[in-house]
């Protein structure tokens, strides 16, 4: 009996000193465990490297399958992000790279039922009679007439014209009111002189997909606008969250929780910049941009090494604001782009994680959210509805218009001939973003739409650009089931 317990104390004294935190489960197991379990275990733990004392422990408590599942679902795999680096640009470029958003969009709404026939404006414009017609083009204008009419320029590669809408068709006239520039539509009516009778309005959206849901209980975790270096950083409050992440604060079912993360996403403003806005030096306690990145790499090494860290950029990190973002400079983030369990990628991107041998993972787009701001004073139906303070009307809208900022002035864009990266061209099962501070979990046809929360109070720059901040709340996700639940630090 006398070496059994001092074989257990062996045991419990090497892992504390590993860094590998005992739960109650463990404990459980270990009284329950015979003698010559117990002998076996301690050989497995004689060894240095904290992941593999970590995967013993692990397998000690819930056996060997369950490691290997583990394995298994903890894949992440970067379908697109941003490799594109500076050129020099002409106005050939610009015109190149609206064609290229157009010809992307144009064959999304094309799969539409209504736009199957559409023809080209010029044809339009050449026919003498009336007649129904569908085109597909560009906004280039919108305006309210004098009688109270919609008029709304669009073009395509071959010609523009103008649509009409009715105000005595409220329910198409208000859907109309939402439309911005440059976006892309779909339009039906009837053709007559040169001009289109508006009877439909089609957006390119997004179509109905399946709900998927893992055959593992396991978490994604995701935050955004940590603002490391501003003297208002929220540091107690990141304090108590790593100490959940790691098992060491909250409840019982909360500690539970944090025990089945797996992945935690990062959605951009990693570090609080320099130069970023007019006095900022006033509200920076590091104003080096080098120890701003070093700080936030020694916090994320504290998250247990078996959770996948996934990080985008944000227009406070040190690089190019212009989108899209590439990834993070190693020049300046050195220290964390050196996390072994780190993964970084551009903004936008789109990448697969979860997947096991028999379930294909979830596919997930990251955007900041740059554009969110100008959208939620653009489009009536937002502005009305809450604005800034309504990151899920925003991300739904942009959802149907297939597009992270259509509106060429919404955000600050360096053209790529081959492809407008910021046109959503696969249909993700996660939309994450951030930058307006405010912490969203919705859901749109099996979308599931997480705007993240911030690390900061609102500063008297955030205030003057209308933020209404709701920091240190971070939204967790069941991968299992789908369900979300928000935790307050």
């Amino acid at each position: 009996m006398t070496q059994i317990l001092e074989t257990k104390k062996e045991i419990v004294n090497r892992l504390m000193e590993g860094g590998v935190l005992i739960g109650p489960e463990f404990l459980e197991k270990l009284n329950s465990a015979d003698e010559n379990e117990l002998s076996s275990f301690i050989e497995k733990i004689r060894i240095k490297n904290l992941q593999e004392l970590e995967k013993a422990a692990n397998s000690f408590l819930h056996g060997e399958s369950a490691v290997k599942e583990e394995k298994q679902a903890k894949s992440i795999k970067i379908i697109f992000s941003y490799e594109g680096g500076p050129k020099k640009l002409g106005m050939s470029d610009f015109i190149d790279y609206f064609n290229s958003r157009f010809v992307q969009i144009e064959k999304m709404l094309h799969n539409r039922a209504e736009m199957a026939n559409a023809t080209s404006i010029k044809r339009v414009k050449l026919k003498t009679e009336k007649e129904q017609v569908a085109v597909i083009g560009m906004v280039k204008n919108k305006q309210e007439m004098k009688n109270g009419n919609l008029a709304i320029m669009i073009e395509d590669q071959t010609d523009e014209i103008s649509v009409y809408v009715n105000k005595n068709k409220p329910e198409l006239f208000n859907f109309c009111k939402d439309i911005v520039l440059d976006e892309i539509i779909g339009v039906a009516g009837m053709a007559s002189n040169k001009v289109i009778f508006a009877s439909n309005i089609i957006f390119p959206d997004i179509p109905n997909q399946e709900l998927k849901k893992s055959p593992i209980e396991e978490y994604a975790v995701l935050i955004s606008d940590l603002h490391f270096g501003s003297k208002h950083f929220l540091k107690e409050e990141f304090s108590k969250f790593i100490r959940w992440i790691r098992g060491e604060f909250g409840t019982d079912e909360q500690r539970e929780i944090a025990g089945k993360v797996s992945y935690l996403f990062i959605a951009g403003d990693l570090v609080d910049g320099v130069g970023i806005y007019p006095g900022q030096e006033d509200d920076l306690e590091i104003k080096d941009i080098y120890q701003q990145y070093k700080e936030f790499a020694n916090f994320l090494k504290e998250i247990p090494s078996q959770i996948k860290i996934i990080v985008c950029p944000g227009n406070h990190d040190a690089m190019r604001v212009a989108e899209p973002q590439p990834l993070l400079y190693k020049d300046f983030a050195e220290h964390v782009w050196n996390i072994p369990n780190i993964i970084i990628v551009s903004n936008p991107s789109y990448v697969n994680f979860g997947a096991t041998d028999n379930f294909p993972g979830f596919n997930l787009m990251f955007y900041h959210g740059y554009s969110f701001p100008y959208y939620a004073e653009n489009i009536e139906s937002i502005r009305l509805g809450g604005g800034q303070e309504r990151p899920d009307l925003i991300m739904k809208s942009l959802l149907q218009k297939r597009h992270l900022a259509p509106t060429h002035t919404s955000s600050l864009t360096i053209p790529d001939i081959k492809k407008d990266s910021l046109v959503i061209s696969m249909v993700p099962d996660f939309f994450v973003s951030g930058h307006i501070h405010r912490a969203s979990v919705t859901n749109y046809k099996n979308v599931t739409m997480l705007n993240c929360s911030c690390w900061i109070p609102a500063s008297d720059f955030q205030m003057k650009l209308g933020l209404n901040p709701q920091p240190a709340r971070v939204p967790i996700i069941n991968l299992q089931t789908r369900q979300a639940k928000i935790l307050k630090f």
